[in-house]
């Protein structure tokens, strides 16, 4: 549980660091990944080492994986320049309600009746973040800034849905991500070229954000939420991903100084509530012994 929570506070950095290099998205993204891949190299290496090569049908899998992964990195950094880092993350992990929706238009898993009553909730938040109702929103662009954060939680989701089946082995958390994490780096490459944003030598301020950046999220975030939260209860797994979006518009205040307005930060509390009304489970009474 520890590891759980320390790994959400450390990608609550993320969008903060993104902001703090001062790069375009594309760039942003394909740095994140490549500065990883030696070390996630190096852990997977001892994985093999221990417990012997993955399946090839998981490799496949998980490299799959990585092309949603830079499509979410790319739009969330875009999300990240229109409304702003915190406002960006809560957007993002509205994943969390579309990852049951896609589950069963995809595989035909249908979501219980509390996650199904969400939705609408989830995105009633995104209406008032987007800064359609009142004035005074935060961001250069809250309603665009809107767009691409739906954009980041559906391939977000996508990404969720696909590297698990490409981790058959709970033992083995380096071992896929390094997969989708090479993938997502050729792939955020591309669209950089592809959009003609990318910049492929960034000064050395910038530089060294980004290496924080791919060693802190990265690596050690996603390492510590690989390797605790599929061990944990399903009611820990939930509160403990929501400390990154809360973390992330507190930080983005406090580092950023990031000012959204009553009603956006109205939707930051929508948002959450929905999601906690769909992932959070109360407890079963127990049968009294004897």
């Amino acid at each position: 549980m520890l590891a759980g929570a320390l790994g959400a506070l450390v990608i609550a950095f993320s969008a903060i660091l993104v902001r703090l290099a001062e790069v375009s998205p594309a760039t942003a993204a394909f740095f994140r990944c490549a500065y990883a891949l030696p070390l996630l190299g190096l852990f997977a290496y001892v994985e093999r080492r221990r417990f012997g090569p993955r399946s090839g049908g998981d490799r496949l899998v998980a490299l799959g994986a990585g092309f949603f992964f830079a499509a979410d990195l790319v739009c969330w950094h875009y999300a990240i320049d229109a409304v702003g880092a915190g406002l960006a993350t809560v957007l993002g992990n509205v994943q969390v309600v579309l990852v049951g929706v896609i589950a069963w238009a995809a595989l035909g898993e249908r979501p219980d009746n509390r996650a199904l009553a969400a939705v609408p909730v989830v995105f009633c938040g995104v209406v008032l973040i987007s800064g359609i109702l009142g004035a005074g929103a935060y961001g250069d662009d809250p309603a665009l800034g809107a767009v691409y954060g739906m954009l980041t939680a559906i391939t977000y989701a996508l990404f969720i849905l696909i590297l698990r089946q490409g981790n058959s082995d709970l033992r083995r958390p380096a071992g896929p991500l390094l997969d989708a994490t090479f993938t997502g780096a050729i792939f955020s490459g591309l669209a950089g070229v592809a959009i003609g944003d990318i910049d492929w030598t960034p000064g050395l301020e910038s530089q060294a954000w980004l290496v924080l950046l791919a060693l802190s999220s990265q690596v050690l975030g996603w390492l510590l939420i690989s390797v605790s939260l599929p061990r944990l209860p399903a009611l820990l797994t939930s509160i403990l991903l929501m400390l990154q979006p809360v973390s992330t518009v507190f930080l983005g205040a406090v580092l950023l100084s990031e000012a959204p307005s009553a009603v956006q930060l109205a939707g930051v509390a929508v948002v959450l509530a929905g999601v906690a009304f769909a992932t959070i489970r109360p407890r079963t009474p127990q049968p009294a012994p004897g």
